[in-house]
């Protein structure tokens, strides 16, 4: 095991964070697939930071006993800005205080400009190309220049993650069951994966809005496809993945351990580990797309009474939860439009008006434009 620490662009005089990172397996360049895992990109969300210390002993043991077939990069603590956070004993993970900005939005993107870089270069030879293609990200990430510390600690992941062949960032939600974000291209190679979670949605979208971590690592290629696939073969050379580990306060060694389990199964699935991986039990609920999902708002404020739990199928015209008015002795509905997976819901059981509530998993694509959760 190697460990890095990677400097951010110190946010005032006298303070100073650092990424650290853990190498494992084979140290030999691209010869050897590479996997980037990360934790807490939102600080607040602690799941997965506990599933990462779980992987960083499992990948070490493996280590030793040669068995990692390809490289991994882990990061447990993905926002240590973040992590700094707090207002009156409350941590404030999702969002940056200076400038409001998701922590998880905004990576960049920089297709167009590898476009420009390449153009001369690439081949008749896919496997070239992505050689090619991955030295050129290295080079243009290496040359982006932060000026804030949010800034760095965005560039300083993306350098981690943007030649990998695998990308699972770990995340959670208010209060939810298991369940996942990632492309229609992709979701074949991780369907195992969410079979050995046992992820109740799988919600599938090329491009969800915002720039998030996920779609930036694998942007690139998608974009360096649509520019050149009339002239040359490029494949989609990584896949990525958002792992959304139920609820922030679904924290415990049990769970992490299970999901720990779950996913270096998966990778030896993929012969990422070498070994036998169990077989994958029956996936529970199939993908549907990201632009079916169903949020539920509150029309009114007043207290959130749920009358269905997470991870229920409901129907069109269930009442999924009440919103109770004590003062005006109004019990207002809400009445879900779709059928689908109950997926999540917020954890505070008081709704200002308009306030999202609940989110379901529907069949049928509906939205258009962002389509994350603010």
């Amino acid at each position: 095991m190697q460990v890095h620490h990677h400097p951010l662009v110190g946010a005032a005089l006298g303070t100073g964070r650092a990424i650290t990172s853990y190498r494992f397996g084979p140290q030999d360049g691209d010869a050897s697939p590479k996997v980037y895992i990360q934790a807490s990109l939102h600080a607040d969300e602690l799941p997965g930071m506990v599933v990462a210390w779980y992987l960083k002993r499992h990948f070490a043991g493996l280590e030793t006993a040669g068995r990692l077939a390809a490289r991994i990069v882990l990061v447990p603590v993905a926002n240590p800005a973040g992590l700094n956070q707090h207002w009156f004993g409350a941590q404030m993970g999702r969002f940056e205080m200076r400038s409001g900005q998701d922590f998880n939005r905004r990576f960049p993107e920089i297709g167009p400009e590898l476009a420009l870089e390449l153009k001369d270069r690439l081949t008749a030879d896919p496997a070239h190309n992505a050689r090619l293609i991955r030295a050129a990200l290295r080079g243009q990430m290496a040359a982006l220049q932060a000026h804030t510390e949010l800034e760095s600690q965005r560039i300083e992941l993306m350098k981690l993650a943007c030649d990998a062949d695998l990308v699972i960032d770990l995340h959670c939600d208010w209060e939810a069951v298991a369940h996942l974000y990632t492309t229609p291209n992709a979701w074949p190679a991780i369907e195992p994966l969410a079979r050995y979670l046992g992820s109740e949605a799988q919600l599938l979208a090329d491009v969800s809005g915002g720039e998030p971590f996920d779609e930036a690592c694998t942007a690139a290629w998608r974009y360096l496809r649509g520019a050149f696939d009339d002239r040359f073969p490029i494949p989609m050379a990584a896949r990525s993945v958002t792992l959304e580990l139920r609820g922030v306060r679904d924290v415990s060694h049990d769970m992490a351990a299970r999901d720990a389990q779950a996913i270096v199964d998966y990778l030896t699935h993929i012969g990422m580990i070498a070994g036998e991986a169990p077989e994958p039990p029956p996936l529970r609920h199939p993908a549907t797309p990201l632009a079916g999902c169903e949020y539920v708002h509150a029309p009114v404020s007043g207290v959130i009474l749920h009358r269905r739990d997470i991870g229920e199928t409901v129907r069109a015209g269930d009442i999924i939860a009440e919103v109770l008015d004590p003062l005006d002795d109004r019990l207002v509905p809400l009445i879900a439009q779709t059928e689908g997976v109950l997926y999540a819901r917020h954890w505070t059981r008081f709704a200002t008006a308009g306030m999202l509530v609940a989110r379901i998993a529907g069949e049928d694509a509906a939205r258009q434009g962002d389509l994350l959760v603010p």
